[in-house]
């Protein structure tokens, strides 16, 4: 594409990694925005990409999601990598591991809940074929990788799955971003092609607009959007060794414990058909922490450092949506997935972009 004006109305993952790209590749990019700052926030109001534990589990995610979500989870997981490498060195420190980490990750079971973890593994086999396939491990061999783990536990171990740190890696789109205008506490009323009409009814125009709001596209016509409620716990457990995330597989829940830097473990999550915005409830709390508390017992003289909810925005399907058409592109709907997908999507939608600008053009 030749340098054009874009406008992107959202500033939650996809906007911020959007007008990171855009703006280093030339564009001219304004972004539009409820919230007051980039920073994170801990209230449920701000994006939920902050609240979530960042996993890359292309293959993990099968249990929950189709083929096409893992075909993009997979090709999303280099994009990271370069993404983290290329923030690394803009900042000056030069340490990617700040932003992204790749240590596989582990699938977890305790002995009475080995039938619940066959049947999720059995999803697990329609991986798209050059995703390596779940690997038991003995174990002599997990406690080789995560000395802490309980004895005992059925394991799996997950090559190639990744994680992100959502609290470096939002500031930093923001804070690397090339002469982006960060129109902070503005909300978008609507978009079309070419326009961003805000809630005071004034108008921008631009050569190409991104609709990537989440929940607050929900006022747009066949926007079919519900809020989906998720709940972590971050503890502060210093002493406590753990290299990568893990998921732990139950015959009533889905829990993942992800190692953040500066001996930090966030705890989640669940998922609860619900918009309620309200601190996360006693239930989700105990059987969390009792969860993880369970595989890793060193966790008992971990300190509750914060808890946290939000809403990931879903389709009726689950499944994501990207509509390109002249002038705009609308992408949403990514619902537990939004880490895993964002740079895969947006890859495609500009693949479509220039796409339909060549065709424009040469017509």
């Amino acid at each position: 594409m030749n340098p054009v004006r874009i406008g992107i109305a959202g500033a939650g993952v996809l906007g911020r990694l959007l007008a990171w790209q855009l703006s280093h590749a030339g564009h001219r990019v304004e972004v539009f925005d409820p919230a007051s700052g980039p920073e994170a926030r801990r209230d449920g109001l701000g994006p939920a990409g902050f609240t979530a534990a960042g996993m890359l589990s292309p293959l993990a995610e099968l249990d929950a999601a189709g083929p096409d979500v893992a075909t993009l989870g997979l090709r999303s997981v280099p994009l990271w990598a370069d993404i983290a490498q290329r923030l690394a060195a803009l900042d000056g420190q030069g340490d990617a591991g700040r932003y992204f980490r790749q240590h596989g990750s582990l699938m977890l079971a305790h002995g009475p809940d080995l039938g619940a973890a066959q049947r999720v593994l059995s999803r697990l086999t329609g991986a798209p074929a050059d995703m390596p396939a779940p690997k038991r491990l003995t174990r002599p061999a997990l406690l080789g990788l995560e000395p802490a783990l309980l004895p005992g536990l059925h394991a799996w171990y997950l090559d190639g799955e990744a994680q992100v740190m959502p609290q470096a890696v939002l500031p930093a789109l923001c804070a690397f971003a090339r002469d982006v205008q960060w129109h902070w506490g503005r909300t978008v009323q609507s978009t079309a092609p070419g326009c961003i009409t805000l809630e005071d009814g004034s108008t921008a125009t631009f050569d190409l607009v991104f609709d990537v709001r989440g929940l607050g596209a929900r006022p747009e016509p066949g926007a079919a959007l519900r809020g989906v409620r998720g709940e972590v716990i971050w503890l502060h457990a210093p002493g406590v060794s753990l290299t990568r995330p893990l998921r732990l597989l139950h015959a009533r829940h889905r829990v993942y414990i992800v190692p953040r830097p500066d001996d930090l473990i966030v705890i989640g999550a669940s998922e609860i058909e619900s918009e309620d915005r309200s601190p996360v409830s006693l239930r989700s709390a105990v059987e969390l922490m009792a969860a993880a508390h369970s595989v890793l017992p060193a966790l008992a003289e971990a300190r509750i450092h914060h808890m946290e909810t939000n809403l990931r925005p879903a389709l009726p399907n689950n499944a994501p949506k990207l509509v390109a058409e002249p002038g705009r592109v609308w992408i949403n709907g990514l619902f537990r997935h939004g880490w895993l997908l964002a740079p895969a999507l947006i890859e495609q939608a500009m693949s479509q972009v220039s796409a339909s600008t060549s065709t424009s053009t040469s017509t």
